[in-house]
């Protein structure tokens, strides 16, 4: 049996009695960080062999901890925090358990997306997890026009080293849109901000050159925004796109020039471009 256990994202207290139950009972634990599992185990007084599987050697131990459980061994896989397979390793190996018909049970528990989610405060019917959010800005800006053609809540990690930047690029964009930093949920020092993006980025600004590195943001970050009602964007761009036409073709150009203008600049459906083009022309 592979048993799939969900850890404290902070607070020992969280964890489940059938968490420890399963860690008492298996022959070998799987671990993101064998040091910070040891820790847990020991809290408990648990006394089980350890090995690694991280992201960077999932490829070969998970071969190897399928060998332990076609030879019959009971494994529980752990991650540092929350529930493995969730931006952390694990997914790997239970895909491949799942493929060899081995048995699995995932024990749920402690979950930072969930804690972050209630914890924000906002109303909506659902909710969507991106995982961390992207690196690059213009992927980050790419995401953020897809998030709102959807509307609702979207629930991400961040890194306290790209948070300020990340902020500030999100407010950019939706100054005004509500959102909730969640900082080291469950610890000792848990953080919760409130406010518009706007507001937060002003909370955590971008460093200079000169900040000191121990100045930075710390700790592990949940950020949840509510981008309220899908926004059509074709629809939303349409008077201005109007107005451009009208410009572009007041000022000359042919009814194709204008068109692959509106394309380009605005980011029209070629056909869409086109037919506002003949109808602008045609009033005239």
């Amino acid at each position: 049996m592979l048993y799939v256990c969900a850890t404290p994202i902070g607070n020992l207290g969280d964890v489940t009695p059938r968490v420890l139950d399963a860690l008492r009972g298996v022959e070998l634990v799987a671990a993101e960080d064998t040091r910070r599992t040891r820790k847990l185990l020991s809290h408990f007084d648990i006394h089980v062999p350890l090995t690694s599987l991280f992201q960077h050697n999932e490829t070969q131990k998970t071969e190897e901890v399928l060998c332990q459980l076609r030879d019959g061994k009971d494994v529980a896989l752990v991650t540092d925090a929350g529930t493995p397979g969730v931006q952390d390793p694990g997914m790997r190996l239970v895909a491949r358990a799942v493929a060899a018909g081995i048995d699995i049970a995932v024990l749920p528990g402690p979950s930072a997306v969930l804690t972050a989610l209630v914890a924000a405060g906002y109303e909506g019917d659902g909710f969507r997890f991106v995982g961390y959010l992207p690196r690059r800005a213009a992927d980050l800006d790419a995401a953020v026009h897809g998030w709102r053609r959807c509307g609702g809540l979207v629930v991400a990690f961040e890194t306290g080293q790209r948070l300020p930047r990340n902020l500030a690029l999100l407010a950019a964009t939706l100054p005004d849109a509500r959102a909730a930093v969640c900082r080291e949920l469950t610890k000792l020092h848990e953080e919760i901000l409130r406010g518009s993006l706007s507001e937060l980025s002003g909370r955590y600004p971008v460093p200079g050159p000169d900040t000191d590195h121990a100045a930075a943001v710390r700790g592990e970050i949940t950020l949840v925004l509510d981008l309220g009602e899908p926004i059509d964007e074709a629809a939303a761009a349409r008077p201005q796109a109007r107005t451009a036409a009208e410009r572009l073709l007041s000022r000359g150009l042919s009814r194709r020039d204008a068109a692959a203008a509106l394309h380009v600049c605005l980011g029209l459906q070629r056909r869409e471009a086109e037919a506002l083009v003949r109808e602008v022309a045609a009033l005239g």
